[in-house]
């Protein structure tokens, strides 16, 4: 299993995106490898957004799709997945951590997932999980 974030998901539908063909070739990779990507509710709302944004209403749907269809797995937030967002958010406000990026951590660190899916190297390496010293990123 890997939490996966908004940017993967955006850069690998909109194909004039800079880092489209990474995250396809590594979706493609865990198709192959047969891994459970988990989908926290909030990064599917800001990647909806964000697609029908750029994408339009085709590609919105297109991911929606991929909700219904399985080739994403969806992970509704739990009262203390809220509390541990609103934490996160707190502590780390200088990067901002925003609350999509926070939910993604908070999943993590509740199924125990050692690993995150993000183009967020950045912030996702300054964030300390509960869990472990510190999240694997992919791409690395």
């Amino acid at each position: 299993m890997i939490v996966v974030d908004t940017g993967p998901i955006v850069a690998a539908a909109i194909r004039n995106d800079r880092k489209h063909d990474v995250c396809v070739e590594v979706f493609n990779q865990f198709r192959r490898e047969r891994r459970e990507l988990l989908v926290p509710t909030f990064v599917a709302g800001e990647a909806s957004y964000m697609l029908g944004k750029i994408g339009g209403a085709k590609v919105e749907a297109g991911f929606l799709r991929s909700l219904r269809s399985g080739v994403f797995h969806l992970v509704d937030l739990r009262d203390d997945d809220l509390d541990r967002i609103a934490d996160l958010v707190e502590r780390y406000s200088d990067l901002p951590l925003g609350s999509a990026d926070a939910s993604v951590a908070a999943v993590a660190e509740r199924l125990r997932i050692t690993e995150v899916f993000t183009l967020d190297a950045r912030d996702f390496s300054v964030v300390r999980p509960a869990h472990v010293a510190a999240f694997t990123l992919v791409p690395g």
